[in-house]
């Protein structure tokens, strides 16, 4: 499915219905009296977040949406009825902003926030309320950005081929993409970790395998915005390094710029839990390199693991676990397999 985060989009509420203008006559009366209904008021335009969706696609391919128009009056004072609301359903984490000033109107962070953006037109008064049938409104028209932030409680963040991608497949049933060239990972990729406590009972975690960095992302290059946009939704950032410096980069060098483009980008990342993952520990060099970090780092956790070979990864799923129940963010297993 292609994945689709920002969109442009028209909405238009229904025009009101027609009022109407009759008179009732009987032989017992000697004037005939206005008994001409009101319109129906047309119907609003409403966005709401859905927790099925996963991507703006069906916003792309149709973009310009219009409530119903309400129904005309009749005599005998029968108002018309009120106009179907038109409900667009967007992922949860959807922003929704003026086009032209960019401003926010609504975030839709959980399933069911809903927000009305457009209200449709009153319906044309009929003789009965006045004394003479008045014309409907229009509806309310307006042009809307919808942005997408991908809401997760865990982010995996690191350059390019650092080996997100096999980590999420390891401690997830996600499958995602995995091949050695940069931006294998061009869309967010969620997957559900499940884990279970001494209790037996069960509870999980929703981990996003994000787009690779590279130095400039705060200014846009490479998928820069659109990989720090579904970063700043995440409870937890992950960092993850490739200590076998497989590409020829330094792991310490990498750590240090990946806080640099953070922090360039927004503050708000400098509040977030982060976890540092030493990743390809079963390279050749990865000892050295991991020493090289510990010396400069003493006082940084570090967890070595090796994604590929799926070793250490349960100290790192304990780790994620204990923080998020700590700050109340676990979640229940049942309530997470049905969100996602």
């Amino acid at each position: 499915m292609l994945f689709v985060d920002e969109v442009k989009i028209l909405v238009q509420g229904g025009q009101g219905g027609q009022g109407c203008e009759s008179f009732y006559r009987d032989r017992r009366m000697r004037h005939p009296r206005p008994d001409g209904g009101d319109g129906g008021r047309g119907g609003n335009v409403i966005i709401m977040a859905d927790r099925s969706l996963r991507t703006l696609l069906d916003c792309r391919y149709r973009q310009n949406y219009k409530a119903e128009k309400g129904g005309n009056a009749s005599s005998k004072g029968k108002t018309g009825k009120t106009g179907a609301d038109c409900i667009i359903r967007v992922p949860e984490g959807t922003i929704v902003k003026d086009e032209e000033t960019r401003l926010q109107i609504r975030d839709l962070v959980k399933h069911g926030d809903f927000v009305v953006v457009a209200k449709g037109g009153q319906g044309g008064f009929g003789n009965v309320s006045r004394k003479f049938r008045t014309e409907p409104q229009l509806g309310e028209e307006r042009a809307l950005f919808l942005e997408l932030k991908v809401v997760a409680d865990v982010g995996l963040i690191g350059f390019p081929n650092a080996g997100k991608s096999t980590l999420i497949s390891a401690i997830s049933k996600v499958k995602s993409k995995i091949a050695n060239y940069p931006f294998t990972t061009k869309q967010p990729i969620l997957g559900i970790v499940i884990t279970q406590n001494d209790d037996k009972k069960q509870s999980a975690f929703v981990v996003a395998d994000l787009p690779g960095i590279i130095e400039g992302a705060h200014l846009g290059k490479g998928l820069g915005h659109q990989f720090l946009r579904h970063a700043e939704r995440t409870k937890i950032l992950v960092h993850v390094l490739d200590m076998g410096a497989m590409e020829g980069r330094d792991p310490l060098e990498d750590y240090k710029k990946l806080n640099a483009e953070l922090k360039k980008y927004s503050d708000s990342f400098l509040d977030k839990y982060k976890i540092i993952v030493a990743n390809k520990m079963d390279m050749p060099e990865a000892q050295n390199h991991l020493k090289r970090f510990h010396k400069k780092y003493k006082k940084q956790e570090i967890f070595p693991i090796s994604a590929l070979e799926r070793k250490g990864l349960e100290n790192l799923i304990y780790k994620i676990k204990n923080v998020l129940e700590k700050d109340n963010f676990s979640n229940d297993v049942k309530k997470v397999s049905q969100t996602y």
